[in-house]
């Protein structure tokens, strides 16, 4: 089982909001979830991202990859250092 860090759609048409999950690669964007991180809204200005730094850690020490732009926005955060750095 490969468990990915990645982002669920929330929110209303036209205003979205998302929330970084930790799930199953196999199991759909919006779909089921082991553990929700933290939240992304990409609509204020500049945009607000809360996430547990401690929670996100331990997945990825237990093997958790994050998805492009969940890297991305875990960056930004500081939950993880940008040493890693492959496009």
């Amino acid at each position: 089982m490969a468990v990915k860090i990645r982002l669920t759609r929330m929110g209303d048409k036209k205003s979205p909001f998302y929330r970084v999950v930790v799930a199953d690669s196999r199991s759909p964007r919006d779909g089921k979830f082991i553990e929700i991180l933290g939240t992304y809204n990409p609509l204020t200005n500049p945009a607000e991202i809360k996430i547990d730094n401690d929670k996100v850690s331990k997945w990825i020490k237990n093997g958790a990859t994050p998805t492009q732009t969940a890297k991305a926005i875990l960056v930004k955060s500081g939950a993880i250092n940008q040493t890693n750095k492959k496009a």
